[in-house]
């Protein structure tokens, strides 16, 4: 049986915590930030967990050797 491919675009975006937690990051990060509230522009620091158990299953499918 061959090796399954990791799609790296998904690799590079989510990652999977200790517990199993798969984690993004926000859009728009980069972007006319500047006009952008500061208090706003530091919730997209921050990491969130994905929650759409449909989205799970497709990034695990896409990742894996992922843990």
């Amino acid at each position: 049986m061959p090796k399954m491919k990791t799609h790296k675009t998904t690799a590079k975006r989510f990652h999977v915590t200790g517990t199993g937690k798969i984690m993004r990051l926000k859009g728009h990060r980069s972007h006319l930030r500047r006009r952008k509230a500061k208090r706003v522009q530091r919730l997209y620091d921050r990491k969130l967990e994905v929650e759409t158990r449909g989205e799970k299953a497709r990034i695990k499918r896409l990742m894996p050797y992922s843990k």
